[in-house]
């Protein structure tokens, strides 16, 4: 059954036809709209959308002079959900990196973002970066190739979702939980996508990287970030203590910190 979720303020919605079907993107500009720097965009992770990220971009565009624009992929927020017999393959990602948000960003006439990606968001900007041109990337959580504290952790939610209030309270965020939930769950819980790896896709990467992972994070160990490393050289690593899989939410102000001085330091203005 479809729920409503909380409405946000200055949400706003466009057609797009690059994701695996056409659909109504839901989007939010925030920040300074005169400002100097590319429009930071931000890739929400697995299970988020322009709510569930809460006040972070607005109060990190705020605050450090830029222009922020926050969407909901497809199947996520008050963006068109997906149809409950719809199953996402293992390219997926690949699907938003090189079509849907290639779509959405010539819809709303953004030019050579900054992208901003948390966990699956951050996966999609390292491969839209690495075939199209960005002026940098911050990556938070990402995910590389498939781990087995990974998939432990979604086998957990799993469970969660089925025996706690965990639908409920996805509920907030999302028109349709289960569209929400489900799109995530199930692709990453697939056989087919234990193979799944873009290591070697993200070695064609040139622009500024900094790649940001919690110490104890519960869902990726930090040979996430150091495989990324690896392979693209002009990569600044980030290890915050005492955070987990969520840095905005649990380290948001030394986040932002580091995100800023980053942009700003490889933003030539």
């Amino acid at each position: 059954m479809t729920t409503a979720a909380a409405p946000v303020r200055g949400v706003q919605f466009v057609r797009i036809d690059g994701a695996a079907r056409p659909a109504r993107i839901e989007y939010q500009w925030v920040g300074d709209a005169a400002s100097r720097f590319p429009t930071v965009v931000f890739l929400h992770e697995g299970l988020g959308s322009v709510a569930m990220w809460q006040d972070f971009p607005a109060s990190f565009c705020e605050a450090h002079g830029f222009r922020g624009l926050v969407f909901s992929r497809y199947g996520y927020g008050g963006s068109t959900p997906k149809p409950r017999d719809e199953y996402w393959p293992p390219g997926f990602m690949h699907t938003q990196a090189t079509q849907a948000l290639p779509a959405l960003l010539a819809a709303l006439n953004i030019q050579r973002p900054w992208l901003f990606g948390h966990s699956d968001g951050a996966s999609i900007a390292l491969l839209h970066a690495a075939a199209f041109d960005v002026a940098g990337i911050v990556v938070v959580a990402p995910h590389i190739f498939v781990e087995d504290l990974s998939i432990a952790s979604i086998e957990k939610a799993r469970e969660a979702y089925a025996t706690t209030d965990l639908r409920a309270r996805l509920a907030r965020y999302h028109d349709d939980p289960d569209s929400a939930f489900r799109g995530w769950n199930d692709v990453w819980l697939s056989p087919a996508f234990r193979a799944w790896n873009i290591e070697a896709e993200i070695a064609a990467i040139t622009c500024p990287l900094l790649a940001v992972q919690g110490a104890n994070d519960e869902y990726g160990t930090l040979e996430q970030i150091r495989g990324i490393a690896r392979r693209v050289p002009q990569t600044e690593l980030l290890v915050i203590p005492d955070c987990g899989h969520s840095p905005h939410r649990d380290q948001p102000q030394i986040l932002a910190e580091a995100a800023a001085r980053f942009i700003r330091e490889h933003t030539p203005i």
